[in-house]
């Protein structure tokens, strides 16, 4: 019953973005311009993060597909935290607060990772099936 899962063009969408954003939080972890001493711990479970979303909301269990309306509920909230968070601590602390420019080493990650997030919600959000 699993295995005939059709997966729609949005759903390759939800697949291709989410692996796009954990790879770019993998990234900026273990980039050693922006952390030197070791790898960032939080950019680490944020990558894990979705990757973990992503196996919810696919994986062709009728446990998880009983749940999946909340599963994307989740995913949405995860991502929307995300990029609040990004705003708080990259835009306020780091740039508006100790004067670094925006376009930095971190933006590397962060701007291209807060567009695709911005998109995997947008998509998300229609994705009903």
């Amino acid at each position: 019953e699993g295995a005939n899962m059709q997966l729609k063009i949005r759903q390759y969408l939800i697949l291709a973005l989410a692996l796009i954003t954990a790879a770019l939080h993998f990234g900026a972890a273990l980039d050693k311009r922006i952390f030197p001493e070791a790898p960032d711990p939080l950019f680490l479970l944020n990558g894990l993060g979705y990757l973990g979303l992503l196996l919810a909301y696919f994986l062709p269990l009728a446990l998880l597909r009983t749940r999946r309306p909340l599963i994307r509920r989740v995913f949405i909230a995860y991502t929307v935290v995300t990029i609040a968070a990004w705003v708080i601590i990259y835009v306020g602390l780091f740039v508006i607060r100790d004067g670094h420019p925006f376009f930095s080493v971190d933006a590397i990650y962060g701007i291209p990772a807060k567009l695709v997030e911005l998109i995997l919600v947008y998509i998300l959000r229609r994705d009903k099936s």
